[in-house]
């Protein structure tokens, strides 16, 4: 991941995510929790939420072979790889992710998903996601 992004391909990327249609997502075992996607131009850029009741329940954010996960039993954030980049990963599936969990927190990464999240604060969903930061 380039450290040094600038505030020009932040504000892209962060602009060129899009809520996918819902009909795509295979409904979870607890329907009560509503799923939503957003892909950004970008391969293997996308952002996914569990929500119920008005809350997250489950984050996943992915950008360029990284994951920064959160889940509202553990209430912290993780980041990790996922192995979408790995040209030997023979158990490939476009919509699925292989994620392996970093044994440190990287806190580079989780300020770079921040400040994307922040190009579209006041959106209902952004700012959902945005509040995860500050637990």
């Amino acid at each position: 991941m380039d450290a040094a992004m600038d505030l020009n391909e932040i504000k892209a990327l962060g602009f060129s995510l899009r809520q996918i249609d819902q009909t795509l997502l295979k409904s979870g075992k607890d329907s009560s929790i509503k799923r939503i996607w957003y892909q950004g131009d970008e391969s293997y850029f996308d952002m996914f939420f569990g929500i119920q009741n008005n809350q997250i329940v489950w984050f996943q954010f992915t950008l360029r072979g990284k994951v920064l996960l959160w889940d509202k039993d553990k209430l912290v954030l993780y980041t990790g790889t996922t192995g979408e980049l790995d040209p030997d990963d023979v158990n490939y599936y476009p919509s699925s992710k292989l994620i392996k969990i970093d044994s440190k927190v990287d806190f580079a990464f989780v300020e770079l998903v921040r400040s994307i999240l922040q190009t579209r604060s006041g959106e209902p969903n952004f700012e959902k996601a945005l509040a995860l930061f500050e637990s």
